[in-house]
């Protein structure tokens, strides 16, 4: 199962140039920890761990069963996808809404220190073991890179930025401290912050704060949203999941943990939107005429089920 979304050229095939977009420190922030390019899956620094240390069952997103620690049958000798060209078109469409957000590399490159499990057989076990861990660590640092991008969350940036440099160094471990985390103890006291971070946002979208839109964790599957106004609404955690989102109002709503598979967002407008990703919008169905964030690009798959036309990082 593979990232192939990354934004480098990769041995998977596909990708753009990387940008370079360190955030630059203001006035009331420390230097970052971080660099945001790290944070995206570069394939061509990977031994393909997505592909072998995840396991993946035959269904709708998938052709075949494959066991964890198995390598797909289309792994190449490069650790290159075999049919990156034509995922979806053979059954594989779990692989294109995959996101390791950069922790592919992670362990190949820091934590193994680039040697890769085909060289060294006795290191894969360990090496597929701290590849989740790796994965959610990556995400929570994206997340909360994303936090304080957010001029509105000024209040909570020094907690943080403690929690950025902490989680950043937690990923710097070796095999052994990384895969005895506890994950979800870092989240219980992560999470609290980005709730604040969202909530400080949101509270300067235009509008009465009462009739902003909470739908945090409910269930809209399948539902009639079309023109809907969820301008600042929360969304955290909803289930989206072929829900009728056409020409809606999304700016500044708080997306994190939205399922959106097959949600339809043509025409809809994301600007703004809070913890997006692009696992998510690869996940639902999209045209021409939706609006994104200027950091985040149009699904190819968007364009071959139908409208020409750019938006955005297009």
């Amino acid at each position: 199962m593979s990232p192939q979304h990354g934004t480098r050229p990769s041995a998977h095939g596909g990708g753009r140039p990387r940008r370079r977009d360190r955030t630059e420190p203001g006035p009331d922030r420390a230097p970052a920890v971080v660099d945001r390019d790290d944070l995206r899956a570069d394939c061509s620094s990977c031994f393909g761990l997505c592909c072998v240390a995840l396991p993946f069952a035959r269904s709708a997103d998938f052709a075949r069963d494959k066991p964890a620690g198995r390598a797909c049958g289309h792994l190449r000798d490069d650790f290159g996808c075999g049919i990156h060209a034509r995922l979806r078109d053979e059954g594989y469409r779990g692989c294109t809404v995959f996101d390791c957000f950069g922790a592919g590399q992670k362990v190949s490159q820091v934590t193994f220190g680039g040697t890769d499990w085909r060289r060294d057989p006795a290191s894969a076990s360990a090496m597929f073991a701290v590849f989740p861990v790796m994965r959610q660590l990556h995400e929570l640092l994206a997340y909360t890179a994303e936090a304080l991008d957010l001029p509105a969350a000024r209040p909570v940036h020094r907690e943080l930025r403690r929690a950025l440099a902490r989680i950043e160094k937690l990923t710097r471990g070796d095999a052994e401290s990384v895969v005895t985390l506890d994950v979800n103890a870092l989240r219980g006291e992560v999470n609290p912050l980005l709730l604040r971070a969202s909530e400080l946002t949101r509270a300067r979208v235009p509008g009465k704060p009462g009739k902003r839109k909470d739908h945090r964790g409910a269930d809209l599957m399948g539902a009639r949203l079309s023109g809907a106004d969820l301008r600042g609404a929360s969304l955290r955690g909803a289930l989206l999941v072929g829900a009728d989102l056409t020409c809606a109002d999304l700016r500044d709503a708080d997306l994190i943990g939205a399922d959106l598979r097959d949600a339809d967002l043509s025409g809809a407008d994301l600007t703004g939107a809070l913890f997006l990703t692009r696992a998510q919008l690869t996940a639902a169905r999209g045209d021409a005429a939706t609006t994104l964030p200027p950091s985040l690009g149009r699904p190819a798959h968007w364009a071959r089920a139908g409208s020409a036309g750019g938006v955005a990082g297009a």
